[in-house]
């Protein structure tokens, strides 16, 4: 009965988690390029990526030698629902939804945001970068809240945690879901408005207090005869004297720079199909976000998969599948349409599960099966820094540099020219940005399959 209780709770607590971050991950594109902001959004994504190169690291380090992981967590949902409420806020005020001409055979309008003059685009973007600065380190600290919970109930982490991270899954669907279907008074979706912002702010404030009820997660302060390293917890940075662990960490930042691609433009890709007279009055062009959550559908079916996987296949093969799922996933996406090709998209929401479950999931069980409990919270952290951080950084800037390259100043281009909406839109290859996706993340798959042993292989 212990176990199943502590099970609930955790559950609950990975359902909110995600359900914070689903409510504006996936849409939070399509807002900015109503708003005028699409040569940005590579900005918004990669700063996530920014603030993982050093605050899940930092946080982690906290929660290891000073401050119980589960008051720390409750802290920074605190804190990300503050700014994030505020960024909302701040765009509700110095913005207005305007009608904007629709080419939809029965020549409809609809609503997209505009910046009034006031806006400052400086003011918007800070914050946000101060509410996703301290919610991307809870992503790690609610890991090791969940394993340590587990531990301390005598449970298998392996064997227990993968069906209670599925509701991760579930919370992040439904707030999409939620984003999707509901409309404000001007008759504007969430998932192409400001108040995405809000119910993502709410949501961190109710884990705030929900993070308090969690069982404590006791820290182990460094010994009196520890050098400066260990007392800082940057012991875990050690990790990268042994060959496995620093091509794993060096792939995994290689890899992490897919994570952010579709969530920054998948939705803004799929809706700028309602300016193509071919499918503007689709139901897949008017509903993007749906669309996108098959692939956390996806998710939450391969996540039981993995125990399954992990000891079938080892760590190298399971990371192979889903550094090759990446290439099937952008490559569908450059096929597809939301008309007769809609399936295509669909398939690229099937293989998202694989692509980012046997990565995000197993590698960071593959980092608490082999690191020592005393840096197991900063060794989450380390691996959050180098696939979320400095992967999704890196990754999100370059894929900027290719989606601008290849849509937005083409479409720029358009615009002064004085064509109509259809023809500025067409003037962007979209599917040249995400063939070029694929080609990366087929080259990475190759040289990993190359460098990389498996564990068990290393220490024969």
């Amino acid at each position: 009965m212990k176990n199943r209780s502590i099970s609930i709770r955790l559950i609950l607590m990975n359902f909110i988690e995600f359900a914070i971050w689903g409510a504006y991950l996936t849409s939070m594109g399509s807002f900015l390029a109503d708003a005028g902001l699409g040569p940005k959004i590579w900005l918004f994504f990669a700063t996530q990526g920014f603030v993982s190169i050093f605050m899940p690291a930092l946080v982690g380090i906290v929660a290891d030698k000073w401050v119980p992981a589960q008051k720390v967590l409750s802290l920074c949902q605190l804190l990300a629902g503050i700014f994030m409420i505020a960024t909302g806020l701040y765009a509700m005020k110095n913005g207005t939804f305007i009608a904007a001409a629709n080419v939809a055979a029965d020549g409809s309008g609809h609503m997209v945001y505009s910046a009034l003059p006031q806006f400052n685009f400086t003011v918007f973007y800070v914050l946000y970068l101060l509410s996703v600065a301290f919610f991307m380190p809870t992503i790690a600290i609610s890991n090791s809240v969940a394993y340590s919970a587990l531990e301390g109930a005598g449970l298998d982490a392996v064997k227990a945690f993968p069906p209670i991270r599925v509701f991760g899954t579930i919370g992040f669907i439904c707030s999409m879901f939620l984003v999707n279907f509901l409309s404000n008074s001007h008759g504007v979706q969430y998932q192409h408005s400001y108040e995405q912002f809000f119910v993502s702010g709410a949501l961190s404030l109710v884990l705030c207090a929900y993070a308090l009820t969690m069982p404590n997660c006791p820290c182990k302060p460094s010994d009196k005869g520890a050098s400066l390293s260990e007392s800082l917890g940057l012991d875990a940075f050690s990790l990268f004297k042994q060959r496995q662990f620093a091509i794993f960490f060096i792939f995994s930042m290689l890899l992490g720079a897919s994570l952010q691609i579709t969530n920054g433009y998948a939705n803004t890709f799929i809706t700028s199909f309602k300016d193509n007279p071919l499918f503007a009055g689709s139901w897949g062009a008017a509903n993007a976000n749906v669309l996108i959550s098959i692939g956390q559908v996806s998710e939450t079916l391969c996540i039981l998969l993995i125990p399954f996987a992990m000891k079938k296949f080892g760590i190298k093969n399971v990371m192979l599948i889903a550094m090759f799922a990446w290439v099937f996933r952008f490559g569908f996406f450059g096929l597809g349409n939301p008309g007769n090709g809609v399936w295509l998209f669909i398939l690229s929401g099937i293989v998202y599960g694989v692509a980012f479950d046997f990565f995000n999931i197993s590698g960071s069980l593959y980092v608490n099966e082999n690191t020592d409990s005393g840096i197991r919270s900063s060794a989450q952290g380390l691996f959050m820094l180098m696939t979320n951080g400095l992967g999704a950084s890196i990754g999100t800037w370059a894929a900027g540099k290719v989606v601008n390259a290849f849509v937005y100043i083409p479409q720029a281009k358009a615009a002064q020219a004085g064509l109509d909406p259809a023809a500025v839109s067409a003037a962007g290859n979209w599917s040249g940005a995400w063939f070029t996706f694929a080609a990366y993340a087929l080259v990475v798959g190759v040289l990993f399959a190359i460098l990389f042993k498996n564990p068990a292989k290393a220490k024969a």
